[in-house]
């Protein structure tokens, strides 16, 4: 291994942020949050944005705003990940957790044979315990490797990861997910209409196919294919089959002018990330800081958590867990708890329409189209091993 390198910091859309690049992908981690975007993947057919950045970046917001909201952008870890609007142990958590506002510190640049990887570390001051961040390139590859070891804590923690996909207008996206065995709406209202929130999906309701989801106002709604319900917010949850082996999703992104067709994924250990929230964005929230701007944005959230209600209301009995769903982890001093997420962008060819499946070899993955093609993407694999 070189000699770690600290690097630089940047004014990357409104927000202080390292740069970590190689020869197929750059990105910026912003310093508060550690959020991660934007990031541009290099593909054979283009450059590749998948990541959204909230309008309002580098604006003065009021006072009182959660510190995650300021940098919102691409994906950030969330310890505890929620709203966390009840106290747990006598302790409030902010919004996501201080992993996700908070400035995170002792960056440095580390490479070694091929890797090149940015570390950082955030130590909270409401809950004893380190988190050590690490986000990995491999050479000539278009995927991203991302390490969370969780030290010191003790007691049940809910955690996840919050990417947020942006289809910018003129591309669409169809969903696929790894097997699932419990589909749900959020089991309370999502937004607010006095506050100027709206959501079109029923509140509660639990789904067998992601292509009939009901509607608050009859019927149901496809939610494989996405941008959809244009001026509404809605949650979803799927719980992830705890089988041996990873588990995943993927977008498939048309081609809009100036964007090139490709594949979005991402890959995780559903004994440790237990379930994945769908959060559609798309204009749904009429006041601040999202004035109806926030559109076209698709959350896609691996998380142990029950819902997005917070540390609280995932710790103890609820009616996910009665399911058999894992709502936290509980951690212990002892032992450091690691947290594997692995995002990458694949470009099949015109064949491809859809991802039907994604298939594991050795050293890579194998995207199963709806048409039948496949395309075979290198992947590390082991690295959910070490």
């Amino acid at each position: 291994m070189n000699h770690p390198v600290r690097p630089v910091l940047h004014d990357v859309q409104g927000a202080a942020s390292w740069r970590l690049a190689n020869d197929a992908i750059e990105a910026f981690i912003t310093r508060n949050g550690g959020h991660l975007a934007p990031v541009t993947f290099q593909t054979p057919r283009g450059p590749v944005q998948p990541f959204a950045v909230a309008p309002w970046r580098g604006a003065s917001l009021a006072a009182g705003t959660p510190p995650v909201l300021r940098p919102l952008r691409g994906d950030f870890f969330c310890l505890p990940f929620g709203a966390n609007a009840k106290p747990w142990r006598g302790r409030q958590q902010p919004v996501h957790g201080e992993s996700a506002g908070s400035r995170w510190k002792s960056a440095r640049i580390e490479r070694s044979d091929g890797t090149t990887a940015l570390v950082t570390e955030l130590a909270p001051t409401l809950l004893p315990g380190r988190i050590v961040k690490r986000i990995e390139l491999r050479a000539g590859e278009t995927n991203l490797y991302c390490r969370h070891e969780l030290s010191g804590f003790s007691g049940p923690m809910s955690f996840g990861h919050h990417a947020l996909l942006k289809f910018p207008a003129g591309t669409t996206a169809r969903l696929a997910f790894s097997p699932w065995h419990h589909g749900q709406v959020s089991p309370l209202p999502f937004e607010d209409p006095a506050a100027g929130g709206y959501c079109a999906l029923k509140t509660g309701a639990q789904f067998a196919n992601l292509q009939r989801v009901p509607l608050a106002t009859g019927g149901t709604s496809d939610l494989t294919h996405y941008p959809a319900r244009e001026g509404f917010e809605d949650l979803v949850m799927l719980c992830s089959r705890a089988r041996r082996g990873l588990a995943w999703s993927a977008a498939t992104v048309s081609a809009g002018a100036g964007h090139p067709r490709y594949v979005w994924f991402a890959l995780k250990n559903p004994r440790v990330l237990a379930s994945t929230l769908l959060w559609h964005s798309n204009g749904g929230r009429n006041y601040p800081p999202w004035s109806g701007r926030h559109r076209r944005v698709l959350g896609v959230e691996e998380v142990t958590s029950y819902f997005h209600f917070g540390l609280a209301e995932s710790a103890r009995p609820n009616p996910l867990s009665a399911r058999g769903v894992p709502t936290v982890l509980q951690l212990t001093p002892k032992t450091p708890t690691v947290v594997d997420y692995v995002m990458g962008v694949a470009v099949p060819g015109p064949r491809f329409d859809r991802v039907r499946t994604i298939k594991f070899g050795r050293n890579e993955i194998i995207l199963v189209a709806a048409s039948g093609a496949t395309h075979r993407h290198p992947v590390d694999l082991t690295f959910f091993e070490s």
